[in-house]
């Protein structure tokens, strides 16, 4: 969990919108969680990703992978146990990936 609240407090810290946290490990074994937020631009996406990955580095934690970082229109980052979606609004509206699963809603508009 130690991973989580440093993401959550990352994108807090960066004004990300809309922070919702999925407890999916009932429905998969992937992951243990999903942590989605919406970025206002491709500009703010990238910078979300880059502060996430720097500073979960720096705490020890794995980046298992990076992708759409080139786009900004949603970048996800595989931390292993914790999987973040970073997107813009239309994406996630289009998207609606927390309608995509059946979950136990931690945390949500953190």
């Amino acid at each position: 969990m130690a991973l989580v609240r440093l993401a959550e407090s990352i994108l807090d810290e960066l004004q990300a919108a809309e922070v919702c946290l999925l407890d999916v490990r009932s429905q998969t074994g992937m992951t243990d969680f999903m942590l989605i937020a919406t970025g206002r631009n491709a500009r703010h996406i990238r910078a979300l990703a880059d502060r996430l990955t720097e500073r979960s580095k720096k705490a020890g934690h794995r980046v298992l992978g990076v992708e759409g970082l080139q786009w900004g229109e949603w970048v996800l980052i595989d931390l292993g146990d914790l999987v973040v979606h970073l997107m813009r609004q239309e994406t996630r509206d289009f998207y609606k990936l927390e309608d995509l699963w059946e979950f136990d809603s931690v945390a949500a508009g953190t």
